[in-house]
């Protein structure tokens, strides 16, 4: 039906969708398996609860939510998807994580590409930050190597979303 009525992108794997839904791991790589072959791209959103960053697991949850999805999709299907990572303890509550929390799990996002997809894929996959992006520290957040863009929520109702999408041209 998106492709239907234009639409190209679909934001598959949401923290609300994980819990309101229950929707699983397994089950979110299906669906990214078959929104790919309907024609549409794919912006696959990855993160872990506050809970599991205060018990480290942050690279454990992010690793298998990521599996989840490579092990429906091909080498060649990654093109068409883009990882957003969106920590759920920052999601609507203003708490963001610091640039330097955000790099480090886009650096791993890359790594595990890198390991369990493949290096092309792991330099040409986009990876954006979700997590509460707001006018004030999309530009801290846009300096750091591995934060290609940002998934932006509420912030894209106000009028600071134009300083949110400008901030890398700024750069």
């Amino acid at each position: 039906m998106l492709k239907d009525i234009g639409i190209d992108w679909v934001i598959l794997g949401h923290s609300e969708r994980r819990d309101i839904f229950k929707e699983t791991d397994d089950e979110i790589g299906q669906k990214v398996a078959h929104a790919l072959k309907a024609g549409l791209k794919v912006i696959a959103c990855v993160g872990e609860h506050l809970n599991e960053r205060q018990a480290n697991e942050t690279f454990h949850v992010v690793s298998r939510q990521l599996a989840a999805i490579a092990k429906h999709v091909s080498v060649e299907d990654w093109v068409n998807i883009v990882i957003a990572y969106e920590p759920v303890w920052a999601i609507g509550t203003g708490v963001v994580a610091t640039p330097d929390q955000a790099q480090e799990v886009h650096e791993d996002i890359r790594k595990w590409l890198a390991q369990n997809v493949s290096g092309e894929v792991a330099s040409a996959t986009r990876i954006m930050y979700g997590g509460s992006v707001n006018g004030e520290n999309a530009s801290s957040l846009a300096t750091k190597g591995d934060i290609d863009g940002f998934l932006v929520g509420g912030a894209s109702l106000k009028p600071e979303f134009v300083t949110i999408c400008n901030v890398k041209a700024n750069l």
